[in-house]
């Protein structure tokens, strides 16, 4: 298939006034249809009906789909569901380890990403990643093999994977995991590290600074063989002090993962503090600056690395200018943070006019985002999809059938407003309207 947008590898463009105009005023959201029942939305390249499937959901996190359509979706609090034929199925599937529960307020991720394997219908290999337990309060983030043959237990259960980004659970941190194949085979798996410090040097003191630690997985984009060794040719391999597993680094919290269709090349979209949310395009052993430099300010109001948000040893005078010598620049941003998820490129037929659009769940700011793509590989417009429902958007697939999959964490609270919303996650089917 000859490529439909040419990348740029440097690319920053502001998203943040989209981010005023998407949600509007304080006011109520739209009712969500009740499971089995749609609605039609109108935009300005399609018309699109949403269907609830699921209205049964508990804080899902990731769905996949097999070959024969059904999908296989995660639920946070360690449960892992499966849908067939349009129906969820009301009995987990058995054989989930022990997995340290989401908690309040989405502290402590519990069970996240899930990934089948390139020959699933030769091996029938799955793969998740979750928030491990250890000693005296201790939690790190692993990546377990299962074989699933359709029924309701998991066979052959397996750690492949466990980071050494150990942490107190008791530090308030959201450190998701996500996990892809990439088109050589190699399991790409993100470890965060929003508020870890690192274990020595000047960052030994800065609210996550292990992304800059070499010895240490936490804020990193690791790559794996599918048995969770370590391929020869990571960027990294035999470098004095560096984990060998070690893709990219300056990671603070990645949501989401994708394999770009046309260049094979690894997207990630990753939560910033206050600002600079970011979509960065991997290249090996490339830094991507967090907590050194940033787009915007963080929670201390100064700038991102500043003196004052990243300690006196490691802070930059000049935080002000968003870019740093050997760090590498978003290909998106947004300012203030809306904090992206989930995402997919979309490659079938059933939406012409979305073709090549990269899609993105928006949790904070609770839509979906829709970015079309020049010939120069630019971003040539954004559109913002499903506010209306006031959906904190978790993930983002395209199924066999070449429609489009969301899953809801929860309702977001209104503007204004406290607490965490206790409604179900949903499951929703992207149409065509007719």
């Amino acid at each position: 298939m000859a490529p439909a947008f040419r990348l740029r590898p440097a690319v920053t463009w502001s998203v943040g006034v989209l981010t005023l105009l998407a949600v509007g005023a304080d006011v109520g959201y739209a009712q969500v249809p009740p499971q089995g029942s749609s609605r039609v939305f109108d935009t300005s390249r399609e018309r699109f009906r949403v269907v609830t499937v699921s209205d049964k959901l508990d804080r899902p996190w990731s769905l996949a789909f097999l070959p024969d359509g059904s999908m296989l979706i995660t639920e946070r609090e360690g449960r892992l569901r499966i849908v067939r034929n349009g129906v969820l199925d009301p009995q987990p599937i058995a054989g989930l380890p022990k997995v340290q529960p989401g908690g309040s307020a989405g502290r402590r991720n519990g069970l996240m990403d899930i990934a089948i394997h390139p020959r699933f219908a030769e091996n029938g290999l799955i793969y998740i990643t979750y928030t491990k337990p250890g000693e005296h309060g201790a939690i790190t983030t692993a990546l377990l093999r299962a074989r699933y043959d359709g029924g309701h237990a998991l066979a052959d259960v397996r750690e492949v994977f466990v980071a050494d980004a150990w942490t107190d659970s008791s530090i308030s941190q959201t450190a998701a995991s996500r996990i892809v194949f990439g088109r050589d085979g190699m399991v790409y798996m993100s470890i965060g590290a929003p508020n870890a410090p690192a274990s020595s040097g000047v960052f030994a003191d800065t609210r996550g600074g292990r992304a800059q630690e070499p010895g240490n997985h936490g804020g990193k984009v690791l790559r794996l063989r599918d048995d969770g060794s370590v391929p020869n040719d990571n960027p990294f391999v035999g470098r004095a002090g560096y984990k060998p597993e070690i893709f990219t680094l300056g990671h603070r919290n990645i949501l989401g993962m994708v394999v770009h269709p046309v260049t094979g090349a690894i997207w990630t979209s990753e939560a910033g503090p206050r600002d600079g949310d970011e979509v960065n395009i991997l290249k090996a052993g490339a830094n991507y600056g967090w907590p050194t430099v940033g787009i915007g300010r963080d929670y201390t109001g100064d700038w991102i690395g500043s003196p004052v948000a990243a300690g006196a040893k490691a802070g930059r005078a000049d935080a002000q200018r968003f870019w740093m010598e050997g760090m590498e620049q978003p290909f998106l941003f947004w300012v203030p943070a809306v904090t992206p998820a989930g995402m997919v490129f979309y490659t079938g037929d059933r939406f012409p006019g979305w073709k090549g659009s990269l899609f993105i769940g928006i949790l904070s700011d609770a839509r979906v985002e829709r970015y079309g793509f020049n010939a120069r590989g630019d971003p040539a417009g954004a559109e913002n999809l499903l506010g209306e429902y006031g959906q904190r958007i978790r993930d983002v697939r395209q199924g066999p059938d070449g429609l489009l999959y969301l899953l809801t964490d929860h309702k977001a609270p209104l503007r204004g407003s406290s607490g965490v919303s206790t409604d179900p996650g949903y499951l929703f089917r992207i149409q065509p309207a007719k």
